[in-house]
């Protein structure tokens, strides 16, 4: 991570404008806050990603939230619209590039953002192939890479990068739930159930459409429980296994099984 900060610090000067990834369903505990202090006043475009994962409603209101940022466009994108991607983001970066285009003048754009939000997806979608290593974690690209589209506008794409110390807890929770943590630095069952906890207050039908249940469990701990029955995830004894229960609830979430949820709103 801190070599992954000072190589966005170094390169940062030299672009014309930031492309920032974040994760639809939280655009806010997916913020870098690094990123908003290495770029400055530069142009920034906020790429709210994953958004046919997210609660429509939620995501509206975050566009909407973003429009008073100065030197900030937001836009909302998933990667069933890949030709929504490919127009747009190029578009808006010959727009609010700093220097007066013309020939021989580049526009150059970086592409950043936490781990596993999509940003190679992104840089693949507008390249039209494969040109950056992909993959369902977080730190799959590992040192900066810089490609170069059809119109000549230049790419550069950087390892996800999570500020130093995460204070909030819910942030760490949500991030954790999201996938920008790898899962072998976090507590299966901890995550699960502030997501348990999240889903009964703020998405109580999602949770009876899909695991079929009759009423809702009353709090957290029995709605794991109740997934790991009817996952069959039980240990000898008859007793659930919380942990297999917390991972089923954890990637139906990732996956969009659960359907379109967003872990927070705009304030």
């Amino acid at each position: 991570m801190t070599k992954a900060r000072r190589i966005l610090a170094e390169s940062m000067p030299a672009q014309d404008v930031i492309v920032e990834v974040l994760d639809a369903r939280m655009p806010a505990a997916s913020a870098n806050p690094v990123v908003t202090e290495i770029r400055k006043q530069k142009p920034c475009i906020k790429v709210l990603n994953k958004s046919d994962l997210a609660d429509p409603v939620v995501t509206k209101a975050w566009l909407q939230h973003f429009e008073g940022s100065p030197s900030v466009v937001a836009i909302a994108v998933s990667a069933n619209q890949p030709s929504d991607v490919k127009t747009r983001i190029p578009a808006l970066c010959k727009r609010l590039a700093l220097h007066p285009r013309g020939p021989g003048k580049t526009v150059r754009v970086m592409v950043v953002g936490i781990p596993n939000v999509g940003k190679s997806t992104l840089i693949n979608t507008l390249m039209g192939r494969s040109v950056a290593k992909v993959g369902d974690e977080p730190a799959v690209t590992k040192s900066q890479q810089q490609v170069t589209l059809k119109d000549g506008m230049m790419l550069s794409d950087n390892p996800g990068i999570l500020w130093p110390k995460i204070e909030n807890e819910e942030i760490a929770y949500r991030l954790a739930l999201g996938g920008a943590i790898p899962d072998t630095a976090m507590d299966y069952e901890s995550v699960a159930t502030f997501a348990a906890r999240y889903f009964l207050r703020r998405y109580p039908q999602l949770l009876i459409a899909r695991y079929k249940l009759k009423e809702l469990p009353p709090a957290e701990d029995a709605l794991l429980a109740e997934i790991g029955r009817r996952h069959g995830c039980l240990k000898s004894g008859g007793n659930v296994d919380l942990h297999k229960a917390a991972d089923i609830l954890l990637h139906a979430f990732r996956k969009g099984v659960l359907g379109r949820i967003s872990l927070e709103a705009p304030p």
